[in-house]
C-alpha cells in the first residue's frame, strides 16, 4: 500500500512538473513568435500594477493637491508631465487615472463575458424556438444606440438610493458598458457553441445519457474559453476609450477623480498655450487600447490552431 501511494504521489508531482513545463513552453513560445502581443502585455502589466499601486509609482503624491503658484508649468525635472489648471500634477493623476480605467475595463469585461457567455451558450446549444426567441432580445439590444443607451442609463441609475447613497458612477458606467456589449458577444459566444455541439464527442456523450449541463461544462464550454478569453482582452480596451468619452462629454467619472476623458475635456480651454494638458492623457489612452488590442490579437493566434502558423 506504502509504495502505490508513493506510485501515485510521484505520478501527481511528475504531472504538475510536465503542466508547468508545457506553460512555460507556451510562454516563450509566445513571446518568441508574437513581439508586439508581448509588448502589449507588457504594457498591461505595468498599467495594472500601475493601478493597484499608485502611490508607487507617483511616489505617494495625492492626485489632487495643487499649488496655485505653480499651474500650468511645462514639463520639468520637478513635474514631468507639467501642471494643470489647478497647479496638479499631471503625472500623477494620469497614473491615479489608471486605476479608474482598469477598473472600469475589467469590470465591463467580466460583466459582459458573463452574460454573453451564459446567453451565447444556452442559446446555441439550446437551438429549436429557445434560441430563436434569445436571438430576438439579442437583436433588440444589438439595434440600440449606443451611447444614447449609455447616457441615459448611467444619469437614471446615478439617482437610485443604495443604502442613503445613489449608485456611483463607476458602478453605472459598468453596468451599462457591460449589458451594451454584452449583446453583440454573446452572437459570438452561440456561434462557437453551435460548433462545439456538432463534435462527435458531444453526440457520444448525449447518447450515453450525459445531461445537458454537464455536457455544456464538460464539452462545449471548455472550446468556448479560448474565445471568452480573446474577446476579453479585446473589449477592454474599447471598455477604456468609451469610458474615456464618457468622461470627455462630462457623463463619466465626476471631479476631482482623476479621469483621462476628464482630464482632456478640461485642458480644451488650453490647448494653444499650454496642449501637453491634452497630449499626455491622450497618449495614455491610445498606449492603454493599443496595448490590449496588441495582446488580444497575440493572444488570438496563439489559442486558435488555425493561426499558429501566422505571424
Amino acid at each position: 500500500m506504502a509504495s502505490d501511494a508513493r506510485v501515485l504521489e510521484q505520478y501527481a508531482v511528475g504531472r504538475q512538473v510536465s503542466r508547468q513545463q508545457r506553460y512555460v513552453r507556451a510562454l516563450s513560445s509566445f513571446v518568441r513568435t508574437k513581439p508586439l502581443g508581448t509588448a502589449g502585455g507588457c504594457i498591461v502589466i505595468v498599467l495594472i500594477l500601475a493601478a493597484i499601486f499608485p502611490s508607487v509609482f507617483a511616489h505617494g503624491t495625492d492626485p489632487n493637491f495643487g499649488a496655485l503658484g505653480e499651474r500650468l508649468q511645462g514639463p520639468s525635472g520637478a513635474h514631468w508631465f507639467g501642471t494643470d489648471e489647478l497647479g496638479r500634477d499631471l503625472y500623477t493623476r494620469i497614473v491615479y487615472g489608471a486605476r479608474t480605467s482598469v477598473m472600469i475595463g475589467f469590470g465591463v469585461v467580466f460583466l459582459s463575458s458573463t452574460i454573453a457567455t451564459l446567453i451565447g451558450v444556452t442559446s446555441g446549444y439550446a437551438g429549436g424556438w429557445i434560441d430563436t426567441l434569445i436571438q430576438r432580445f439579442v437583436d433588440i439590444g444589438i439595434a440600440m444606440p449606443g451611447l444614447i443607451f449609455i447616457i441615459l442609463f448611467v444619469t437614471s441609475f446615478k439617482q437610485v438610493p443604495i443604502t442613503h447613497q445613489s449608485v456611483p458612477t463607476t458602478m453605472a458606467i459598468v453596468a451599462a458598458l457591460g449589458l451594451l456589449i454584452s449583446a453583440g458577444s454573446s452572437r459570438i459566444m452561440r456561434g462557437a457553441a453551435i460548433a462545439s455541439k456538432q463534435n462527435q464527442y458531444v453526440e457520444a456523450a448525449r447518447v450515453l445519457g450525459a445531461s445537458p449541463l454537464r455536457i455544456i461544462f464538460r464539452h462545449v464550454l471548455p472550446n468556448v474559453v479560448p474565445i471568452i478569453i480573446v474577446s476579453a482582452s479585446i473589449q477592454i480596451g474599447g471598455a477604456i476609450l468609451i469610458e474615456s468619452s464618457l468622461s470627455f462629454l462630462g457623463y463619466g467619472v465626476q471631479p476631482p477623480t482623476a479621469s483621462w476623458g476628464r482630464m482632456i475635456t478640461d485642458a480644451q480651454r488650453f490647448l494653444v498655450n499650454y496642449p501637453h494638458l491634452a497630449i499626455f492623457p491622450g497618449l495614455a489612452i491610445f498606449f492603454t487600447v493599443y496595448s490590449f488590442n496588441m495582446l488580444g490579437d497575440g493572444l488570438r493566434d496563439a489559442l486558435d490552431p488555425r493561426m499558429r502558423g501566422s505571424r
